[in-house]
């Protein structure tokens, strides 16, 4: 299923968190690394929620960061 970003910063989040995911799965596969896999994993979360900031936001609207 594609998703068609609000604006160029929602476009920037979703290939960063993309990017992380692709990380993730290739680290899956090296063991020791699930405490680098869980720092991953919080970049992430971070990124989905500035993304749900900015899809609340009005077009137009600045969010200070």
């Amino acid at each position: 299923m594609t998703y068609e970003p609000g604006s160029s910063q929602c476009r920037v989040l979703i290939d960063c968190k993309a990017q992380i995911e692709t990380m993730l799965l290739s680290l899956s596969r090296i063991d020791n690394s699930r405490h680098i896999r869980e720092q991953l994993m919080d970049v992430h979360n971070q990124l989905e929620g500035l993304h749900e900031l900015h899809r609340r936001q009005p077009e137009g609207t600045v969010v200070a960061g």
